[in-house]
């Protein structure tokens, strides 16, 4: 970053306390018109922390060969999902894009290229739970996406070029779920919240350990610890968007867990707050 990356944020966006950075376990799209005490956690959390100035968020639902970050005016709302009820199809979530952000994104993630897209939009991972925690939309949104031909290393080392943007208001947001196996679900216990298999239940365990102790070595490997992980996270898609919101934590940062809660047996709602 040099003087003019500065100047810029600076000129975009005014001067804040260093904001937090959040994870959250968005679970199935139906979360964004139910009332449960998964998106109470989420409202919860919004009104613990300064209003944001604008929202980047990385989403589970965003892969690309290469990093994008969406740089339209007014980005659409995207329903990725099939098989819901009509009522999920017909949520717009209106929140204005911030095309000026985005450039500043890629700026700061430089040598890295990112594309300035123009074409993608908000997906469910990014607006099923910012539409919770911020209704009137009035807040700027813009996605960052996962280059998923990318190891977790990777992702945790770009996202701390992020950091600077937590002085200016930004909050930054990873969405996804930390134990994730669709093939494996419970379905009679779709909707129990505390309800895992012993593997689910064991890699909770381990990966809150890990979280509340710092150890984001393990959390990175996650490949080389066990086989409740491989079952946990069979493919990363789900799991890199908390590895954004770690690598974003500074030695003054606290860490806490919200909702964190198992449910149809193989997926978690656990959440991060970071600061």
């Amino acid at each position: 970053m040099n003087l003019n990356d500065l100047q810029n944020i600076s000129n975009l966006f005014s001067n804040t306390a260093k904001m937090p950075v959040l994870f959250l376990g968005h679970g199935s799209p139906m979360n964004a018109i139910e009332e449960n005490q998964f998106v109470q956690g989420f409202r919860k959390a919004a009104s613990e922390i300064p209003k944001p100035n604008a929202i980047l968020c990385i989403s589970a639902h965003w892969l690309t060969n290469g990093t994008k970050v969406t740089a339209m005016s007014m980005p659409r709302t995207i329903h990725d999902f099939g098989g819901f009820p009509q009522a999920l199809f017909d949520v717009q979530y209106r929140a204005p894009g911030s095309p000026e952000l985005a450039k500043e994104t890629a700026e700061l993630l430089e040598p890295v290229f990112v594309e300035e897209d123009h074409s993608w939009g908000l997906d469910h991972g990014a607006w099923s739970v910012i539409k919770h925690m911020y209704p009137e939309a009035e807040i700027p949104v813009i996605q960052m996406s996962i280059d998923y031909s990318k190891p977790p290393q990777y992702h945790f080392d770009l996202a701390q070029k992020l950091n600077k943007l937590r002085e200016k208001g930004i909050l930054i947001i990873g969405s996804g779920n930390i134990i994730h196996n669709l093939r494996l679900i419970d379905w009679r216990n779709i909707n129990t919240v505390g309800a895992g298999w012993d593997w689910a239940i064991e890699a909770r365990e381990k990966t809150n350990n890990w979280l509340l102790d710092g150890n984001f070595k393990n959390i990175i490997e996650y490949q080389n610890q066990g086989i409740s992980l491989q079952y946990a996270v069979p493919s990363p898609d789900h799991y890199l968007p908390l590895i954004y919101t770690l690598g974003l934590k500074t030695s003054s940062d606290e860490l806490s867990l919200f909702n964190d809660k198992l449910i149809g047996g193989s997926l978690s709602m656990t959440s991060v707050r970071v600061g």
